[in-house]
């Protein structure tokens, strides 16, 4: 998770990790999507930007990657770090500063559900490109802007602004903020940060949501919930 300040993960890391870990949304949807992009990991160096209880990571592992795992919340990376044992190296970070690792350290970044926690992209774009390899590539997942529009209620798409949101596991009320941006304020911020985009995806669900969560499966089938970008640094001729 970003260290936003506002959302306060260390209060229900438990109740966030159930829900990332079994709901369709995450595990039938999102990590497919993000995983696919990445493509073969093995034998690669991996960051796992906002690694929140470590699932992605777990599966990048398996996959063969070397995958450290930065996250602002303690309470995550203590489940992470549960979660993994020795398997991954991981580390207390804001995405908002500078990260603590040399230049062209990793072959790819991943950054699943983070940086809608974030108001100015600079910084993080700016610090995964620079922690690339020159072949490298980063591979993201974000709220969809047509969501997030919905959902806060604007009346002007095109801004930038911070809304809340309300997320509910059982008896647990999760109180959330969050930044809606338009999908030409993300093109641009990448291209600002040197980066080429080579996909910008909008998925299905697996087909098995079809039959074990059929609300899930009308919702994701018919309007979009999150927005995947592969990108690569550019670099000039």
């Amino acid at each position: 998770m970003a260290d936003t300040h506002e959302n306060a993960y260390d209060e229900f890391a438990e109740a966030y990790a159930a829900m990332n870990e079994t709901g369709s949304w995450n595990a039938h949807y999102e990590r497919p999507a993000t995983l696919a992009l990445a493509g073969e990991v093995a034998g690669l160096r991996v960051l796992d930007a906002g690694c929140g209880p470590g699932i992605l990571t777990q599966e990048l592992t398996r996959r063969g990657a070397t995958v450290t795992g930065v996250d602002a919340s303690e309470q995550m990376l203590g489940l992470a770090r549960r979660r993994l044992g020795g398997s991954a190296t991981f580390a207390r970070a804001d995405l908002g500063k500078p990260l603590p690792f040399a230049d062209a350290s990793f072959d790819l970044v991943t950054a699943s559900l983070v940086m809608h926690y974030i108001e100015d992209w600079s910084v993080p774009l700016g610090e995964f490109r620079r922690v690339l390899t020159r072949d490298g590539r980063l591979v993201f997942s974000t709220h969809h802007p047509t969501m997030d529009f919905h959902i806060s209620g604007a009346d002007d798409y095109f801004a930038t602004y911070q809304f809340d949101d309300e997320w509910f596991h059982g008896d647990i009320v999760m109180k959330m903020r969050f930044w809606h941006r338009p999908l030409r304020a993300m093109t641009r911020a990448l291209g600002e940060a040197g980066f080429g985009i080579d996909v910008i995806d909008e998925p299905d669900p697996e087909e098995s949501v079809r039959e074990s969560e059929p609300r899930a499966w009308e919702s994701l089938s018919t309007k979009p919930a999150f927005l995947f970008f592969r990108a690569f640094p550019r670099y000039s001729a």
